[in-house]
């Protein structure tokens, strides 16, 4: 029988190798019998995490079964070093813990405006709060962003059209410019407990999203309690690697 004192570094790696073993399994619904490199390798796609930590996942799929005997995680033959054991726990809060968006990076002051602006109306907005996306709101229905370039690509199509620049300002509503352009990719909203690794999934998987919003029940008719940009994804991953 072993003393188990000495093998910490083991016990902790085994810990941490199991539980996001289970962790992922449960969340994609794959069958327990699933072995775990062809786990890591079929969640890549569906994880931000998993896919950042994949060659990390894979190698340590290996070292687990480097250091059980016999698959008898009673018995290891090997002890992984602190900085292996530091790395896969990282990777296990990361995944069985996540931080939340609404936690961390959302703004939760989010500043909106309606169907009925005035395109002069929203640029004022845009320029007095420096915020260059604006959840546009017809009653309590989540309709498209106000982005500030696309209100510039639309003024700049405007006038070479022969348009003139206070017709557009003073006559245009948002919501006659959003209905001349494709604005369904550019946003999405997710329930208030979106993590951060689902979020940065969300910006990965569609790289023309500009925002996401955060509601209470994921739904385009709630009122917002957060929003998270391009902006912040950076710090977004920042927060992953220090969490």
């Amino acid at each position: 029988m072993q003393n188990r004192e000495i093998f910490q570094n083991s016990k902790r790696f085994i810990d941490a190798y199991n539980n996001i073993d289970y962790a992922l399994k449960t969340r994609y619904n794959f069958n327990r019998a699933t072995g775990f490199s062809e786990l890591i390798r079929k969640v890549v796609s569906m994880n931000y995490v998993v896919r950042k930590y994949e060659d990390d996942l894979i190698d340590y799929g290996r070292l687990r079964n480097a250091i059980i005997h016999n698959n008898n995680e009673d018995f290891v033959i090997a002890e992984p070093h602190d900085s292996v054991v530091e790395n896969i726990e990282h990777i296990e809060k990361l995944l069985t813990t996540p931080p939340r968006v609404i936690d961390t990076v959302a703004r939760k002051n989010v500043l909106i405006v309606y169907a009925g602006s005035s395109m002069r109306d929203v640029i004022t907005t845009m320029a007095k709060s420096n915020y260059s996306n604006l959840p546009v709101y017809k009653g309590k229905e989540l309709i498209g962003i106000a982005n500030a370039q696309k209100i510039l690509t639309s003024l700049g199509q405007y006038l070479i059209s022969g348009g003139k620049s206070d017709v557009f300002l003073d006559n245009i509503q948002i919501e006659d410019m959003l209905s001349t352009i494709e604005n369904s990719n550019y946003y999405c909203v997710k329930k208030i407990d979106c993590t951060i690794e689902e979020a940065l999934q969300e910006f990965d998987n569609n790289h023309k999203l500009l925002a996401i919003l955060f509601t209470k029940k994921g739904l385009s008719n709630e009122m917002p309690v957060g929003i998270m940009t391009g902006a912040n994804v950076v710090e977004a991953q920042k927060i992953l690697e220090d969490y």
